[in-house]
């Protein structure tokens, strides 16, 4: 029996190494990856995960899970959002990620009601309903079984409680997908190469872009995996979108 395949960028992998290769980009990039965030979406990332953090509905003293938080910017806009007597995780299947999260979380002040968990998307350690907010930025597309990640993070989620997705999307303005396209492939690996010295994890990066779900897509996914109310907010064109769904 063949094994299950998936994608990695525009190539067809075997299911069960998808994972570990993801992890071998985001563990080369670790040290670079705020700079080229800054450089390769012009400062703008900062804008969108502003707008993001805007839908948490979160309050002093509530729970909130960061997935695939990597280095922590939504983390520490939650961390101040639910105040000391509140908690927030933030989980990262790549350790090397999850590490500079903590360093630059400790530096900014901010790690006293943060816990730091290396974890599966698929596979959250987290018990049933124990989360007020989740959130996820720049992370589902490398996951392998979407869908699956969707339904844990409904099972962690606590009843009344949201899901943030913040992810890549695809363009709606006219003529925009070419310029985005060009420089997805052209200029965005050449930048990978100068500044983290590995051109072919950026090129991947625009190659899973491009393979993952489009709006109305992921928003059928998220209603597939039990979440209600679901809508999506396009941002710069449609080149990002933020969907939001509720456990209720």
């Amino acid at each position: 029996m063949s094994a299950k395949k998936t994608h990695f960028g525009f190539k067809q992998v075997d299911a069960d190494k998808k994972a570990g290769m993801v992890a071998e980009v985001f563990s080369s990039v670790a040290s670079k990856y705020d700079i080229m965030n800054d450089v390769m979406s012009f400062g703008i990332h900062r804008i969108w995960k502003k707008i993001a953090m805007a839908h948490t509905g979160l309050k002093k003293g509530m729970r909130a899970l960061d997935v695939a938080g990597g280095t922590g910017d939504l983390t520490i806009y939650m961390s101040r959002q639910v105040g000391p007597t509140g908690e927030v995780i933030i989980s990262d299947i790549n350790p090397a990620m999850l590490e500079q999260g903590r360093r630059r979380l400790i530096d900014k002040g901010v790690a006293g009601n943060v816990k730091f968990v290396e974890a599966n998307a698929e596979e959250l350690p987290f018990e049933d309903n124990s989360f007020d907010c989740i959130t996820i930025a720049f992370g589902l597309r490398n996951v392998t079984d979407k869908d699956k990640a969707l339904k844990d993070m409904y099972r962690v989620l606590k009843p009344g409680g949201r899901l943030l997705v913040l992810e890549f999307s695809k363009p709606i303005l006219p003529g925009l997908d070419k310029i985005y396209d060009f420089y997805s492939f052209n200029v965005l690996p050449k930048m990978g190469k100068v500044i983290a010295n590995d051109e072919e994890s950026y090129r991947y990066l625009a190659e899973s872009i491009r393979m993952h779900p489009d709006q109305a897509t992921l928003k059928d996914m998220m209603q597939n995996a039990g979440f209600e109310r679901c809508t999506y907010y396009n941002m710069t064109g449609g080149i990002v979108a933020l969907h939001k769904g509720f456990k209720l």
